[in-house]
């Protein structure tokens, strides 16, 4: 049996552009002499598709895709599997199902619904759907197929410690006799997930000595990069073909033949290059389908905003970002003069719209309303402010989404200025710590023949808000601070639980975990940031903002 594996780049809501993508791919499997052609999990609504789902109106024009995607593909001598929003069977509950059907000669010859629906992280399918409460195999060709939907894949009884369901559909639908597993998927990327999908579904394909088919969605929707990297494994686990990380796809192999090279892609294998390409993608995906073109990104001759400018580069051309610098009274020279030649090194658009005028007419404003009071973090944020206040109105005039340029640790800590540096339309490395800033960084000079200046790297960070600022002022060295976090904020340890694993003072770990706490007004009200951690601040966490409850 010759199965494609149609790895593609769903967009939320282009009902019709997504049919086109999976005309195009299903034309594609029939040349390589394709029976079956797999497609994502919602691949025709892309996911997720949130709120959109309440609309009656949404739900209609599903099924009007749908209807043309199978007149489209009626003469092809091909089955797609599909994943779309289907109405609920039932007239009690919710109103919608996450199903999957398989369209062959322009009719529905099987439908399947997802029985568990997640509701951890970034997901919340409860709140939309309506799970399956039993589910069939699918006979095509006399083969007996588990036709199965993301999570109903991942609740293996003896791969995980805890299971969060108690059923387990591939099970079931091995214990009726399946001949081979399919799995369609919207799993978005972190680090270690590529690792853990083959871990998870290698355990699968073992235990019930069943092939496996793994498709996943590929592409940026909102603060969700998904990287496809979709496979197929034999019955013992041994993989038999495989599509790129992060790229659309089609890989047509025989689920039935040994595993052939030329059907195995080579995927990036180390981490910091796939988050790289994961933001890449991100934010290449988050300015196209929001309508933009070009971007502008403020220029502080620092680390954080240099990286953001080689993403975007890579993301849109350097035809398309235009790179601005602000400097004040406390910025330094050396920080216009590297701003500048990055920009030059990477080819981009530079202008210099100092401040410095501005902010002191802004003080004589204020001047009598602060009469009697020193000057304090105020008059700092008060630069930032201006800045944000610059770029959005260049934003404005030229139609250009800004993107900002905060990374994870400084956001955690609230290290950032609202209406200030947090101004902006995307949070490009929002979910990055300052640690894997400077890593990322190295990657985007080897791709860019060191367009950041090694000067970028060694000199110590600091906001230039005051004079002889640095950052370790006010925090401790980001080695230290990035472990800190991560065991606070992904891990969810509790700070003496830290202060004992990391052999760090308990003083400074409460210091750590009370400024995360008590900045959750600020990140609430950023810009949205692309997600590549196990945890990112964003639709993922979800902590009251007004509560009593500190560690």
């Amino acid at each position: 049996m010759r199965i494609a594996l149609g790895q593609i780049n769903a967009t939320v809501g282009d009902l019709n552009g997504n049919v086109d993508r999976m005309v195009r791919q299903a034309t594609a499997a029939v040349r390589g002499g394709a029976e079956i052609v797999v497609f994502p999990e919602l691949s025709l609504n892309g996911y997720p598709p949130r709120d959109l789902v309440e609309k009656p109106s949404f739900l209609d024009r599903t099924q009007e895709a749908l209807a043309r995607l199978a007149r489209e593909t009626a003469q092809f001598p091909i089955a797609l599997v599909v994943g779309f929003v289907a109405p609920a069977d039932s007239s009690v509950g919710k109103r919608a199902a996450n199903a999957a059907c398989v369209l062959s000669r322009g009719q529905t010859v099987f439908e399947q619904r997802k029985m568990l629906l997640p509701t951890y992280d970034v997901f919340d399918e409860s709140r939309y759907f309506q799970p399956a409460e039993k589910q069939k195999l699918w006979i095509w060709k006399g083969r007996k197929i588990a036709l199965t939907i993301c999570e109903d894949a991942w609740n293996d009884t003896q791969f995980w410690e805890r299971r969060l369901y108690t059923r387990d559909p591939v099970d079931e639908l091995a214990d009726e006799g399946a001949g081979i597993l399919i799995s369609i998927n919207a799993s978005p990327y972190h680090m270690g997930k590529r690792t853990q999908r083959m871990e998870v579904f290698q355990a699968a394909a073992k235990r019930h000595a069943l092939p496996v088919i793994y498709v996943n969605q590929v592409g940026g929707n909102d603060q969700l990069v998904f990287d496809g990297s979709s496979f197929a494994l034999t019955a013992t686990g041994e993989p038999l073909a495989t599509c790129p990380s992060f790229a659309e796809s089609l890989v047509v192999f025989d689920a039935d033949a040994r595993p052939q090279q030329s059907n195995l892609c080579a995927n990036l294998n180390d981490e910091c290059e796939a988050v790289y390409e994961a933001l890449v993608l991100g934010t290449r995906d988050y300015i196209r389908k929001c309508g933009f073109a070009r971007v502008i990104i403020g220029l502080s001759g620092g680390i954080d905003s240099s990286l953001t400018a080689v993403l975007a580069v890579d993301a849109v051309g350097r035809e398309n970002v235009v790179g601005v610098a602000m400097p004040g009274p406390f910025s330094s020279g050396h920080s216009l003069t590297d701003a500048r030649a990055m920009a030059e090194n990477l080819g981009i658009r530079f202008e210099v719209c100092p401040i410095n005028d501005t902010y002191h007419a802004f003080l004589g404003t204020l001047e009598p309303v602060f009469a009697g009071r020193q000057p304090d973090v105020t008059e700092e944020n008060l630069q930032s402010r201006l800045r944000g206040a610059t770029l959005m109105a260049l934003s404005n005039k030229f139609g250009s989404l800004v993107l900002t340029t905060g990374n994870k640790s400084e956001i955690a800590v609230g290290y950032c200025t609202l209406y200030g540096d947090m101004c902006g339309g995307l949070a490009v490395i929002s979910d990055v710590p300052k640690t894997l800033v400077y890593q990322l960084s190295r990657v985007g000079n080897r791709r860019h023949n060191n367009a950041i200046p090694e000067s970028v790297f060694t000199k110590p960070p600091s906001a230039e808000l005051r004079p002889d600022q640095k950052d370790t002022d006010s925090l401790p060295e980001y080695d230290v601070l990035d472990r800190i976090l991560k065991a606070y904020v992904e891990d969810m340890l509790s700070p003496q639980q830290i202060a004992d694993t990391l052999q760090y003072p308990i003083a400074l770990v409460r210091d750590i975990v009370g400024k995360v706490d008590r900045n959750e007004y600020k990140r609430q009200q950023a810009a949205p940031g692309l997600k590549v951690t196990t945890k990112a601040f964003g639709i993922g966490r979800r902590f009251p903002i007004a509560q009593k409850f500190f560690e």
